[in-house]
Order: structure tokens, then sequence, then C-alpha cells
């Protein structure tokens, strides 16, 4: 009768256990990624105030270059320019103007070039916008990408389409044979283009990931105060069991 006891009580305990190990080191994991944000949030303010990096022909990797400020000497290319739909911008519908800029030295960067507002009517109605004939200085931010919006499958971001939801560079780069940075330039820079460039500030939420640490540690002690009351439970009846 023991030895039966005593196999009935180990696999709950052992999955309570394992349930408290595992959201414990969860909310450690997420402590972890609070801490990596806020590092990256001084980062970014560090970078915000700093002196541009010269970008040239020369490739350079994302993980060096992306949050700093920048400026790029080129010639635009409308021919190839992809608006990113579903982009809005205080409550106004709206795209996103990216565009290659063919560099001085050699090779080319994709640039959002800034905000366009989009007919209500038919959205395949482009509204005006200028771009530079001769050669422009382009200053701005290095970012992953030109901003990602939610979209299901990828039929929005059809190659060789002017209006698209999302733009992947090495996509882009395979489509067109342009040998691209990889990196978008965000562009911060004055140019009489028609064009909004107010953009966010961009931070790191690192509030959130204190959030789920909260809620994973929440859970681990449900879960062990739930395997302590089973346990009393458990031997309060086998106690009357004995009488």
């Amino acid at each position: 009768m023991l030895k039966g006891q005593l196999k009935i009580s180990f696999w709950p305990a052992l999955l309570v256990l394992a349930v408290v190990v595992l959201t414990t080191r969860l909310g450690f994991w997420q402590l972890s990624r609070a801490h990596q944000r806020e590092a990256l949030n001084a980062h970014m303010l560090e970078y915000r105030y700093e002196t541009p990096i010269p970008i040239d022909g020369k490739r350079l990797p994302l993980a060096s270059i992306e949050y700093h400020r920048v400026v790029a000497r080129g010639r635009l290319m409308p021919e190839r320019v992809v608006l990113l739909d579903n982009r809005p911008y205080q409550d106004q519908p709206g795209f996103y103007v990216v565009m290659p800029l063919a560099l001085d030295g050699g090779g080319t960067v994709l640039v959002n070039r800034g905000w366009l507002p989009r007919n209500s009517e038919d959205r395949t109605q482009i509204g005006s916008f200028r771009t530079p004939a001769d050669e422009v200085e382009i200053v701005g931010v290095a970012r992953a990408n030109a901003s990602e919006a939610f979209e299901l499958g990828h039929g929005g971001s059809a190659p060789h389409t002017k209006i698209r939801q999302n733009l992947s560079i090495d996509e882009y780069a395979n489509e067109t044979g342009l040998p691209l940075q990889s990196f978008v330039i965000q562009q911060t820079s004055a140019l009489d283009d028609g064009l909004v460039r107010d953009w966010p500030v961009q931070t790191a939420d690192a509030q959130r990931n204190y959030g789920y640490m909260f809620q994973w540690w929440a859970m681990a002690i449900a879960a062990l105060g739930f395997g302590l009351y089973a346990a009393r439970r458990a031997a309060r009846s086998h106690s009357q069991d004995k009488e």
C-alpha cells in the first residue's frame, strides 16, 4: 500500500516541480531581454547625436550599422520605387515611399524617403511627390527594414509591383539585381519633395519584457502554491485513512 502511495505522489510532484523550474527560467530570460533592450535604448540615444557615418560602395553588415546615423551621396532611382501600403500618419492612410539610391562609390542602398497620403477612394491613385534628378545627400538612420506591417501570407508583397505591404531587402535585391546594402536608410534630412518625415522616436520596449517576467514568476508561485496545497490535502487524507 505504501509503495503504491509513493508512486501516485511522485509524478504529480515531478510535474509541479517541472512547471516551477520552467516558468522561473522563462522569467529570468525575460529579465535578461529587458536588460538587453535597456542597453539598446541607451545606445540609440547615444547614436542619435553622433556624427553620421559615410556610406560608400563597401557593404556593411547590419549588426555594425543598425540604429546609427548615416550619410550617403548618390542619385535616387524613381523607376524602382516601392510604396509600402497601410502606413497611417495622424490617423490618415498613406504609404512609405521607398527608393534605391545609387551610391557615388558604387553599390546601392534603399532609402525610406518618407510618408505620402493615400487617396481614400482609390488606393492606386498615388499623390504627387518630387524626386531630384541630380545627385543628393541623404542623412538618416540605418534600419533593418523600411518598416513591417502585418500581412496574411505574401500576397500583398508580390515582386514587380509598385504597391506592396512589406519589402524584404534580400528579395528586392534578387528581383532587381541591385547590389544593395544590408539596411535601409530612414531619411531624416530635409528635401523639397512633398513627403512627410515625422518619424516616431525609436525605442526598444523593455517594459513589455518586465511584464512577461512577472507573469512567468506569478505562474511559478501559483504552481508551487498549488503543489503545496495538494500535498497537504493528500497528507490529511492519508492520515484520516489510517484512523
